[in-house]
Parts: C-alpha cells; sequence; structure tokens
C-alpha cells in the first residue's frame, strides 16, 4: 500500500518534467514600434524664439529641446490659485475616480485568470452517503436488503498543460489591457488638467471683454444723448441719431452672450473639481493672474512616442492583439489536460484515514482538433485585428505629430498677431491721448473723444482675445508634448 501512495507523487513528476521541457508559445511576439524617423515636426524651420509684445503677456517665448515635460506643468502660467484648482481637479474628478476603478478591474480581471490558469486547481472534498443493496437486484436468490454507509475524503488536483502556450498568451493580452488602462488615466489626467487651465483663462479673457464692451457702450449712450441735443437745436440730422442708437443697442446685446458664456465657463469650472455649479465657489480669474512661460519643452519626435498617454494607448492595444493572434493559432494545436486525486473510502468514519483506505488515480487527456473550420477562421479573424491594431497606432503616431505641428505653429502665429495687436492698442491709447489733450484745449470734440475712447476700448478687446490666445497656446503645447503624464511607467498588470 505504501507503494501505491508514493507511485502518482513520481508519475505525476516525472510527466510534468518531461512535457514542461518541450513547452513554446505559438504566435509572433510583440515587439514595440521603432519611434518615428522625423527630425522635426514641421516643414520649414521654426524660430528659436517666439515675436515679442510689450506688457505682461507679451515677452518672447524660447523652445528649448527637452527629453520630458515636468508633470505639473501648469505651475508654470504663475498662479497659486491655478494650481490649487487643478490640483483639486486631480482629487475629485469623476471621471478620474471612474477611470482609477476601471484600472483596477483590469488588473484584478488579469490576476484572478493569472490564479486559475498559471497554477494547478485543487479542490477537497467530503462526502457521505447512505445506501441499500438488494441482492435479488444481481440475481442472487435471496430477500434480504443490506443497508450500509459510505463515507470518502480526497484531494484532487487539476492542470492544463499550456504545452504550445496559449494560457500565457491569453495572460498576456490581459496584461496589455491592463497596460492600456493605465496610459488612459494618465490621458485622462492630462486632459482634466489642460480643461482646467484653458477653461481658467477662457474666463479671464471674457471677464475682460465685458468690461471693455460695457465702457464702449458707456461712450455710446454718451455720443448718442449728445447727438440727440443737437437734434433739438438743427445741428444734427435724424439718421445721425438712429445710427448711433444702432450701434448702442448692438454693443448692449452683445453682453449676453458674453456673460453667458462667462458663467458656463465657471460651471465648467466646478464640473471639473467635481462639484455641482451651484455650490461651487471659485473666484473668477484676471488675466493679470497669469504670466507666458519663459520656456517652452520641445520633445524630439523619436521621445514623443514614449511622452504622450494616446501613443503608449495605441501601443498597448497593438500588444494586446498580438498576443489574442498568438491565442487563436495555439487553438489550433492539441491541448493536454492533466489530472490526480488521492482520497480514502471507507465503510465508517473510524477507517476512512486508515492504511486500507487510500484511493489515488492519475488522467492525461490530449485532444487534437481534427475538423474545426472555425478555428481558422478565428485565427485569420484575429490576424486582420492585428493589422487593424498595426494601422491605428501608425494613425495615431501621425495625429501626435500633427497635434504637436499644429501647437508650434499656432504658438508662433499668435505671437506675431499678439505683436500686431500691441502695436494697434499702443496706437489707439496715444491717439486717444492726444484726442484728450485737444478736448481740454477746446481743439476737439467731445463727440470726437468719445470716438477714440471707443476706438480704444475695441483696440483693447482685441489685444485681450490676442493674449489669451498666447496663454491657451501654451498649454495646448504642454498637452501635445504629453504634459508629463508618463514621468514613469503606468503600474499595469504586466509589470
Amino acid at each position: 500500500m505504501p507503494r501505491c501512495s508514493v507511485a502518482p507523487r513520481t508519475a505525476w513528476s516525472v510527466v510534468l518534467a518531461t512535457l514542461l521541457a518541450g513547452c513554446t508559445t505559438v504566435g509572433p511576439d510583440f515587439k514595440t514600434p521603432a519611434a518615428p524617423t522625423a527630425s522635426s515636426y514641421t516643414a520649414g524651420t521654426l524660430p528659436a524664439a517666439t515675436a515679442s509684445a510689450p506688457g505682461a503677456l507679451g515677452p518672447a517665448q524660447h523652445l528649448v529641446t527637452a527629453g520630458a515635460v515636468g508633470s505639473a506643468w501648469w505651475t508654470h502660467f504663475g498662479s497659486s490659485r491655478l494650481d490649487a484648482l487643478v490640483q483639486q481637479a486631480l482629487r475629485n474628478s469623476p471621471t478620474l475616480e471612474a477611470a482609477r476603478a476601471t484600472l483596477r478591474q483590469a488588473q484584478e480581471t488579469y490576476r484572478a485568470q493569472a490564479g486559475s490558469t498559471l497554477y494547478p486547481t485543487v479542490s477537497a472534498k467530503l462526502g457521505a452517503s447512505r445506501s441499500a443493496f438488494s441482492a435479488s437486484s444481481q440475481g442472487i436468490d435471496s430477500s434480504s436488503t443490506k443497508i450500509f454507509n459510505l463515507y470518502n475524503a480526497g484531494i484532487a488536483v487539476n492542470y492544463n498543460l499550456d504545452l504550445f502556450g496559449g494560457n500565457r498568451r491569453a495572460l498576456e493580452a490581459l496584461a496589455a489591457q491592463a497596460d492600456y488602462q493605465a496610459y488612459q488615466l494618465a490621458g485622462a489626467r492630462l486632459s482634466v488638467a489642460g480643461n482646467v487651465v484653458t477653461t481658467a483663462f477662457a474666463q479671464a479673457q471674457l471677464a475682460a471683454q465685458i468690461a471693455a464692451t460695457r465702457a464702449i457702450a458707456a461712450a455710446q449712450a454718451d455720443e448718442l444723448a449728445i447727438t440727440r441735443k443737437r437734434e433739438q437745436i438743427g445741428a444734427a440730422s435724424r439718421v445721425e441719431v438712429l445710427s448711433l442708437q444702432t450701434q448702442y443697442e448692438q454693443t448692449l446685446a452683445s453682453l449676453p452672450p458674453l456673460r453667458n458664456k462667462l458663467q458656463q465657463a465657471g460651471h465648467l469650472l466646478a464640473l471639473l473639481v467635481g462639484q455641482a455649479p451651484g455650490q461651487a465657489h471659485i473666484a473668477p480669474f484676471q488675466l493679470s493672474d497669469f504670466q507666458l512661460p519663459a520656456n517652452l519643452p520641445v520633445v524630439v519626435p523619436s521621445e514623443l512616442v514614449r511622452q504622450r498617454p494616446d501613443v503608449q494607448a495605441s501601443t498597448a492595444l497593438l500588444h494586446a492583439a498580438t498576443a489574442q493572434y498568438g491565442v487563436a493559432v495555439s487553438n489550433l494545436y492539441p491541448q493536454i489536460n492533466l489530472s490526480a486525486s488521492l482520497g480514502s473510502q471507507a465503510l465508517t468514519t473510524g477507517a476512512l484515514f486508515g492504511p486500507g483506505s487510500i484511493i489515488w488515480s492519475l488522467a492525461g487527456q490530449l485532444a487534437q482538433p481534427l475538423f474545426n473550420a472555425g478555428l481558422h477562421a478565428g485565427a485569420s479573424a484575429a490576424q486582420a485585428n492585428l493589422q487593424a491594431a498595426g494601422a491605428n497606432y501608425r494613425q495615431t503616431v501621425l495625429q501626435a505629430l500633427r497635434n504637436v505641428a499644429d501647437a508650434l505653429r499656432q504658438l508662433d502665429n499668435d505671437a506675431q498677431a499678439l505683436q500686431a495687436q500691441a502695436a494697434a492698442d499702443s496706437a489707439a491709447q496715444e491717439s486717444l491721448h492726444l484726442v484728450e489733450q485737444q478736448y481740454h484745449l477746446g481743439a476737439a470734440s467731445y463727440l470726437q473723444l468719445l470716438s477714440a475712447q471707443q476706438q480704444a476700448q475695441s483696440a483693447r478687446i482685441g489685444l485681450l482675445a490676442a493674449q489669451a490666445a498666447r496663454l491657451a497656446d501654451s498649454a495646448a503645447l504642454y498637452q501635445a508634448m504629453g504634459g508629463g503624464a508618463l514621468s514613469g511607467k503606468p503600474a499595469a498588470a504586466a509589470s
């Protein structure tokens, strides 16, 4: 009997060692795609610094080649209130909470699958039954019935021998999916931070534009009142009055849409930080709260693919598609299942674990598909999915390069626009100053002064829009460069 208890363990070890030595993994191994070979983002050469304009938001910005972008890039805009708001959004955003939960789900799915496929499953059972045996049912001439109890206890082990790597490929695909969710979380963090920053800039621009528009409306109201008095004494025509009234009413009509956009910006900021609009108390931002970063980092194209979460997420999907193709290929090969059990069986509980009650079994099963057209179609479908994932990856890389090129060009062009707007604003302010002097000396009428004031305010509105655009362009470039979202590889199941 002792020989029976040793033999199963010896046979199990020999079979397992022999088969594992011959295990292989079918299907292609994933290789990280080569980095882009482009040396620059745009067809022409970009200047090393942007155009400059006088004022707090008009200095030249220098483009500096960098290996990475700092993770807290929004701090370069010089607003502690903005920094605090971004941090609040990163803590409380429901979008990020959902992304973190989705990542945990992917990680736990990997662990669950790994636990059931990498290791044998071991189960224990304990049972009892009461049976009646009739001799006559077996053709024996007897009317007696034997009633007896049967007790059994045992441990069963089952293992799917992954001879051709189908299980390992399936785990590899799940690990890549977990990586994908980790990069999705990084991308969501970058998006939330970017939305808070750009919304704050838009809010500041709208507040300044509303103030300037109100000043224009006040000047137009004064001009309209004077012209009506001149009409009463015959010094102005009805046409002049109606023309000025039309301009004044149009200016007033432009204020409600501006206020609506300003209020919507406040609502959006509340949403981004995880609060209801009616409960949030976020003081409006002003353009004077911000400064332009003196230096802007530019990551070279070959490194950009490692910095952007969207490109890395696409890489993870390509990895998953490669592994899933390996699973489909492995289904064409034999599947081997091993099982073993060790237990005892007796008629009484006292004899259940005695030496004479030991029973054991060792079994192996090999299944080879002989005809299943669906398996080959499944492999072809997985191969097509792999090709699609490769094309999607290349499209994502091209889109990333285009995104950076657009940001760089917009940065340069808007800097030139700000320079021109600053010059126009300076000329309008100087013109207003000269008209004010002439008015005080009696050489200019009040209407001329009001006209100069309106012109100056209109030029100021253009300047405000150009300043806000420069801030938004800088934020867009940080985001296009990956925004420091991948300062470290996300911790996914495959790590």
